[in-house]
């Protein structure tokens, strides 16, 4: 496959993870966190199931790797189970715009988190770092230097995505990516369904709300992932980062058109200088720096 159609694939990829905020908007209008997230992430694991059942059978008798797999589908669905329910909570509060933005921190988060187990971080971070500071707050923070619980929960849901990506950096490198993900999102699913449980969904919500989960579950989790696996095969991980991250982008256009939201200026610059500081972190050379 030649570069410029794994980059068109990824393109897509950030469209489908843009637009999943406005379903998690809508949604959370019917039914409540932990039932949307239960239900998309089992569809998830469901989509993938055909595409893991051939790594299935050929390390079906391999102990060693099914350890390894189960461990890391296991931690890694933990915190994608804990992400995805802080980011609902934060997108029905605060609305699919604002948390495309906000979510999108973790590509910055990531290199800082690096750095605490002790990697080098390039200079360039910093300024990312600084630029983001100053965007958050134009776009979070409201009149008398206030911030919304939707905010804040957003802000630990970038965390999380951030804890998320170092922990499948961590335990993926002798996973098949497909095989992990599954098992991820059957992770996240189950213990999503604990608090399904005493959500106490009705009929009726969840078939008002069955469109969105539907989207979630076979668009977001299942497709997406797979053709992020299959474009970053032929393009170059920053380059796949940079990407990536413009599911922001989809999801403020997505919410201004299905949703109706609109911006402040305050708001719109906010949302600018989040977005450039998530360029700037994926720019510059790949080695580290001092």
């Amino acid at each position: 496959m030649k570069e410029n159609k794994a980059i068109l694939l990824l393109l897509l990829t950030s469209l489908i993870w843009g637009l999943a905020f406005v379903a998690q908007s809508v949604s959370s209008e019917s039914v409540g966190t932990f039932t949307f997230n239960s239900i998309r992430m089992l569809i998830g694991a469901v989509v993938l199931l055909p595409f893991a059942l051939p790594l299935i059978s050929k390390h079906g008798k391999d102990p060693a790797y099914w350890r390894k797999a189960v461990k890391g589908g296991v931690l890694c669905g933990i915190c994608l189970g804990a992400a995805s329910v802080t980011q609902q909570i934060g997108v029905s509060l605060s609305g699919a715009g604002k948390g495309g933005f906000i979510t999108s921190l973790y590509i910055i988060i990531v290199p800082f988190m690096s750095a605490i187990l002790g990697e080098r971080i390039r200079k360039t971070i910093w300024i990312s770092a600084a630029a983001a500071v100053v965007g958050m707050y134009l776009l979070s923070i409201g009149e008398g230097f206030s911030i919304s619980s939707g905010d804040l929960w957003l802000i630990l849901c970038a965390f999380l995505f951030a804890l998320h990506i170092i922990v499948i950096d961590r335990t993926g490198r002798d996973t098949d990516g497909i095989v992990l993900s599954m098992l991820q999102f059957l992770t996240a699913g189950v213990l999503a369904s604990i608090g399904m449980f005493f959500e106490k969904p009705e009929a009726a919500s969840l078939m008002e709300a069955w469109l969105p989960i539907l989207y979630a579950g076979v668009f977001s989790c299942g497709i997406a992932y797979t053709l992020q696996v299959i474009g970053q095969r032929w393009v170059r991980p920053s380059r796949a980062a940079f990407i990536l991250s413009l599911e922001s982008v989809w999801a403020a256009v997505g919410g201004m058109l299905l949703l109706s939201e609109r911006l402040s200026v305050k708001e719109a610059l906010g949302c600018a200088l989040v977005f450039a500081a998530v360029l700037l972190a994926q720019l510059g050379p790949q080695e580290s720096e001092t």
